[in-house]
């Protein structure tokens, strides 16, 4: 907590985005916050002071913004993990299941070294489906995923359940509930 508040406080929920029933938990006023912004990458970075990191990768675009400030504070280097057709250089490429369809996700066949030590970031764990895919392109790099840490989870779309049956321990600063 920080003045009272929690990070969950900075969060906007809009009702009906992108379609009807869904409630979008929009993290663009807790970035908009200085002092929202300090209290979540502060706790995200909590369970990892003095673990040894040697990258920080971020899932597109909103793990950019939260991988890149934790990355920053530890003094290590971050990893973009993009959509596909986005990076300009050799890539490899990693499919995952949506819920209506599939995507895939790339990081530059370069930007990890073999054993490295990575901390995988973003704002949302839903389904899991880009967290694992992320996961996946790190380990075929040859490194290994020291953490997942997320500012929400939505656990009734099972994503903490599919990445600690991958054998992930998840770090979330906090939940909501339904879509």
């Amino acid at each position: 907590m920080l003045n009272g508040k929690r990070v969950e406080d900075y969060i906007r929920t809009i009702p009906d985005f992108p379609k009807p029933g869904i409630m979008f938990r929009d993290v663009t006023t807790l970035f908009n916050d200085p002092r929202g912004f300090r209290l979540a990458v502060d706790q995200l970075l909590a369970p990892y002071v003095g673990a040894r990191i040697d990258q920080v990768a971020g899932l597109e675009a909103r793990g950019f913004i939260l991988g890149g400030a934790i990355a920053h504070q530890l003094g290590k280097g971050f990893v973009p993990i993009r959509k596909k057709g986005k990076l300009p250089g050799p890539t490899i490429a990693e499919d995952y299941e949506l819920e209506y369809g599939a995507a895939t996700v790339e990081v530059h066949d370069d930007a990890i070294e073999a054993g490295a030590r990575v901390l995988l970031v973003d704002d949302l764990l839903a389904t899991g489906g880009t967290a694992a895919a992320g996961i996946r392109l790190i380990e075929r790099l040859g490194a290994e995923v020291v953490g997942t840490a997320f500012v929400i989870d939505l656990p009734d779309l099972g994503g903490r359940a599919k990445l600690e049956g991958m054998g992930f321990e998840i770090h979330t600063l906090c939940a909501f509930e339904g879509d």
